[in-house]
């Protein structure tokens, strides 16, 4: 069993592991319906230009958290966390970035 694995048991079992990850689902979701407001404000136009993340992907993740919450897949998540969260927020940055000037 690898320390990933031994973890998200961890988490899963204890009563903080659990109010941890449900504190992550609900940032999750947050994320998710942010980027659906804001590809309304803009009219779709502002995220399609930085194809390098999958935001339908993103903004879908929020419908799958809040609509089959127990059937949720803990590992599942710690994975979006630590693989697709990095290049979201550096994404958003870059378009604070260029939004700004």
């Amino acid at each position: 069993m690898n320390r990933l694995t031994q973890l998200i048991i961890l988490l899963t079992l204890t009563h903080e592991g659990m109010e941890k990850l449900d504190a992550i689902c609900m940032l999750l979701i947050e994320v998710g319906e942010s980027l659906k407001r804001i590809d309304k404000i803009t009219g779709k136009t502002l995220l399609q230009n930085y194809q390098e993340v999958d935001w339908k992907g993103a903004k879908g993740m929020s419908d799958i958290i809040s609509h089959h919450y127990f059937d949720i897949d803990a590992e599942e998540i710690f994975w979006v966390c630590e693989n697709n969260l990095p290049l979201l927020a550096e994404t958003l940055k870059k378009i604070i970035v260029d939004i700004s000037v």
